[in-house]
């Protein structure tokens, strides 16, 4: 019962939030189709050990975002993880830049009101909260129990006001602010304070993928878990925790690299060829599937069905209106 309280009350709380968030504006903003990335910029700032700036960005009365899909600006903007948002696919791939200015007075808690209304404005966004029942994945305790370490200690709340580390930018998102830094040898580290501490890293010796947390609960090990087996298409079922487990855990995952491209290829993205145009394909690598992956910690995914909370987009527009 109490379970299904807690996920009726999100849709009660989604629709509230959106009644009484479309009250606020920002004082000032200015969209653009976002620019195609340069991936040999990118690069090279990644080598000397500066984190390139995409992504949500709001300092005092300054919002920026950077290189969205509309998809994640829709989710930043109602608070619901960017795979709970329904709608064209195109949301998923058309990008832009947006600054803004918020009015005197604002808290960064009011950026997320302020999107929604600017959302609403230039891209005639109109959305609504639901419960569907749809296909997802359960993670599941194994038949032989867990196999997880247990956090030496909860994560620590993150300290805005710190100064940030050589390599290192802030970053807001749905689950709060982050810190993301871009380490020297390309892995890169993702604090969210008590939300846990996630690294990874490509390993093009091994062909692996290495994604690690020092500190996550199983709620968020299973949203992760969403997001790499999203890289497959919006169509990629998500992943559900159902393992009653509570508290942290260190959780290590080694996903092969080729089953990582064929998901993206599997979306439609072109993968990057070598020079003569030879398709970059690892072949065999030393990577577990995501399934045997999850085997590995004393878990495992069944397929299921589940009523999930969804936010419905009933119309939206891909070309703003002017500035």
């Amino acid at each position: 019962m109490g379970k299904r309280f807690g996920v009726f009350g999100i849709v009660a709380a989604l629709t509230m939030t959106c009644a009484a968030w479309g009250q606020t504006a920002f004082e000032v903003a200015t969209i653009k189709p976002a620019a195609p990335l340069d991936m040999a910029k990118l690069a090279a700032a990644v080598q000397s050990g500066q984190a390139p700036k995409i992504g949500p960005h709001v300092d005092h009365l300054r919002a920026e975002y950077t290189y969205m899909p509309i998809r994640d600006l829709i989710a930043l903007a109602y608070n619901v993880k960017a795979f709970q948002v329904s709608g064209p696919d195109w949301l998923a791939t058309t990008r832009f830049d947006i600054q803004a200015t918020m009015p005197e007075g604002s808290t960064k808690e009011s950026a997320p009101a302020m999107l929604q209304a600017l959302l609403k404005d230039r891209f005639k966004l109109v959305a609504h909260p639901s419960m569907e029942e749809r296909p997802v994945l359960a993670l599941t305790v194994g038949k032989g129990g867990p196999k997880l370490k247990a956090a030496a200690q909860a994560p620590a709340p993150l300290d805005e006001n710190a100064p940030l580390l050589p390599g290192e930018m802030k970053m807001d998102s749905v689950d709060g602010p982050m810190r993301v830094k871009v380490n020297a040898d390309g892995s890169s580290t993702i604090n969210m304070g008590v939300k846990g501490i996630i690294s990874q890293k490509m390993d093009p010796q091994t062909r692996t993928l290495h994604i690690q947390s020092s500190a996550v609960t199983m709620a968020g090990f299973a949203d992760m878990l969403t997001r790499v087996m999203q890289m497959g298409g919006e169509s990629s079922r998500q992943v559900v925790d159902m393992t009653d487990l509570k508290g942290y855990y260190e959780t290590n995952l080694e996903l092969s690299l080729s089953e990582i491209i064929a998901m993206v290829k599997s979306n439609g993205i072109d993968v990057p060829t070598r020079p003569g145009g030879e398709a970059t394909d690892p072949g065999p690598d030393e990577g577990r599937t995501v399934l045997e992956s999850v085997q590995a910690l004393g878990l495992k995914l069944e397929a299921r069905k589940a009523s999930v909370p969804r936010l419905i987009i009933d119309n939206v527009t891909k070309t703003p209106t002017e500035n």
